[in-house]
């Protein structure tokens, strides 16, 4: 069955001290499209994040969001003193001439305080922890979409039923549409011939009713919209491609069919049926705007 767009997922772990959590949420979208929402000191984990989301979906836009609390007692970072000096330096004079008080701890996040190799360490703590509860969120994610997928296959395969009915109904009325055009035209003949006291020639009236057979011949029309429907079905069951383009594609031919049915057969009966699959063939593709 095909996957629809829209998932869940989510994992957490505690490890080292700290808590990390991970949300994936995915909704509709043209094509793949990955946010990753990571902490400062992991930024350097979103192209393999984005890496571990796309081997598993396909489609659709997908925001990952990374939490990490540390709940322990805060270890001790090397801290580059000769930078904070520098910046103590430069920045007392103006913090004495505007009358503010200068705050050590507020420099410590200034470029080049903190050592380098602390972040350093701690991307490549967090990185097999991060990935694996990225790689966890997103298998919930696809096992969300896969039962989703199927729910709306379902709804789209009743759908696809009342369609093929319809058209049975206008394969069955198609004959009966140029055998009443024969009757009522030889009728207004009849009654005005009769007002000239002539009869109707056989071979004018059997040319004109092959003239509107020839107009109102819906057979192509008919076998078309048949074979969108037995390919639509074959791509409801495809497991491996993404189907959700195709089968928004094949929607409107189904539509361009119709209307064409419609506006070659004026027919009550055949009208109603053409409003009937067109409501189908709507229902269906609002569906498939959901599918992967």
């Amino acid at each position: 069955m095909p996957r629809s767009m829209t998932g869940f997922g989510a994992a957490q772990s505690v490890e080292g001290g700290c808590r990390y959590g991970v949300e994936i949420r995915s909704v509709n979208g043209r094509f793949l499209k990955c946010v990753p929402r990571v902490p400062d000191d992991l930024h350097g984990l979103e192209p393999e994040i984005e890496r571990a989301v796309g081997e598993v979906l396909r489609r659709g836009s997908v925001t990952v969001t990374v939490r990490l609390t540390d709940e322990s007692a805060k270890a001790a970072v090397p801290i580059n003193v000769a930078a904070l000096e520098q910046y103590v330096t430069q920045l007392q004079p103006l913090a004495t001439k505007f009358s503010h008080r200068l705050d050590i701890a507020s420099l410590i996040h200034l470029p080049g305080v903190i050592s380098a190799e602390a972040g350093d360490s701690h991307l490549e703590v967090a990185k097999p922890v991060v990935l694996d509860l990225v790689a966890e969120a997103v298998r919930q994610v696809d096992s969300m979409r896969l039962h989703e997928g199927t729910s709306l296959a379902t709804d789209i395969a009743s759908h696809l039923e009342k369609i093929k009915s319809q058209l049975d109904r206008i394969h069955a009325r198609a004959p009966q549409v140029v055998e009443a055009y024969q009757q009522r035209l030889r009728q207004r003949m009849e009654s005005l011939l009769a007002e000239v006291d002539a009869d109707v020639r056989q071979e004018d009236l059997l040319r004109e009713v092959a003239l509107f057979a020839e107009r109102t011949d819906i057979a192509e029309e008919l076998a078309r919209l048949s074979a969108h429907l037995d390919q639509f079905r074959e791509l409801l069951g495809n497991e491996t491609d993404l189907v959700g383009r195709t089968l928004d594609f094949l929607c409107q031919e189904m539509l361009r069919e119709a209307n064409t049915i419609g506006s070659k057969c004026l027919d009550t009966e055949v009208a109603r049926c053409v409003v009937e699959v067109k409501g189908a063939v709507d229902r269906v593709k609002e569906q498939v705007q959901n599918l992967e």
